[in-house]
């Protein structure tokens, strides 16, 4: 078992009220969701107080119940709304973003499990604004994540969360190589594209498995990586095994920037779409 190493938890920033409350009130109004929330993300407050906030489409209850998760989770989701891909690209409009980040819950219960709703958002947004999107889906087939890359979106993002020793333990209805692969495949299908990848630490994985994570994901053509620290969000969740310190951090992202991806953003605090706003050094929107 690994050693419980306590240390200090970094602080969070307190939000801009007003901020805060023109970005809840716009997701309100428009019945959608943010990730930010339902997962109970601990940079809610930094990134609504910059204007910027991950949506996240297809309902607020997940069909699968991963281990570290905190989102909600049924065996059926709520019926999809088809307004809600362009009252999204709205809310990218009204808050004048220049980099989007869309993802979603898992929808097994739909026949093309939610991909061409994710495609029709994509396109709404590349309608209405001049915005880059990321795209953060879950492990789609081939034929469904088509029609997610055929809509264009700048990134593609797909998280491989864990090492592959532990993967079943966080993802147990996942598989590590099939998410290697889709990555791989998304490139593939558009070599333009950017990709993207997240792994969280702290379940009990070596220093050793994450640097072959790293080395697994960059063989799979991946571009971007961020890696954040897990907080167990309840006791019924997985065991939370270490807690790594800042040195460590950045440690790991300077050994992911020798392995070659493009960008890291790794820290305790950072999550998948964490200032992925800087990913827009590496992008340019795609109306073609």
């Amino acid at each position: 078992m690994s050693e419980l190493i306590q240390v200090t938890k970094p602080k969070v920033r307190a939000p801009n009220p007003e901020a805060y409350a023109r970005i809840q009130k716009m997701v309100k109004l428009a019945g959608t969701n943010t990730v930010c929330q339902e997962a109970r993300c601990p940079n809610i407050g930094e990134c609504w107080s910059n204007g910027t906030a991950t949506m996240m489409i297809m309902g607020d209850t997940c069909t699968r119940a991963c281990r570290y998760c905190h989102v909600k989770t049924a065996r059926v989701g709520k019926p999809l709304d088809p307004e809600e891909p362009k009252k999204v690209a709205g809310i990218v409009r009204d808050l004048k973003l220049k980099y989007a980040v869309i993802t979603s819950v898992d929808r097994d219960d739909l026949e093309d499990f939610g991909s061409a709703h994710f495609a029709e958002t994509i396109k709404q947004i590349h309608q209405l604004t001049d915005c880059s999107v990321e795209v953060l889906t879950p492990d789609y087939t081939a034929e469904h994540l088509k029609l997610v890359i055929d809509a264009k979106p700048e990134v593609f993002a797909h998280n491989i969360e864990a090492a592959e020793r532990i993967f079943k333990k966080v993802r147990a209805k996942g598989d590590y190589a099939k998410s290697l692969d889709i990555l791989k495949q998304a490139k593939v299908l558009n070599p333009n594209q950017k990709t993207k990848s997240a792994i969280m630490v702290g379940f009990g994985e070596t220093k050793e498995e994450l640097i072959q994570t790293m080395k697994d994901l960059r063989a799979h053509d991946c571009d971007f990586l961020s890696m954040g620290q897990y907080l167990r969000p309840t006791q019924k969740h997985v065991k939370l095994e270490k807690y790594y310190t800042p040195d460590e951090f950045d440690e790991l992202a300077e050994i992911g920037r020798k392995l070659g991806f493009l960008h890291v953003e790794a820290g305790p605090l950072v999550r998948s779409s964490y200032r992925a706003d800087k990913l827009n050094a590496f992008v340019k929107p795609s109306k073609s």
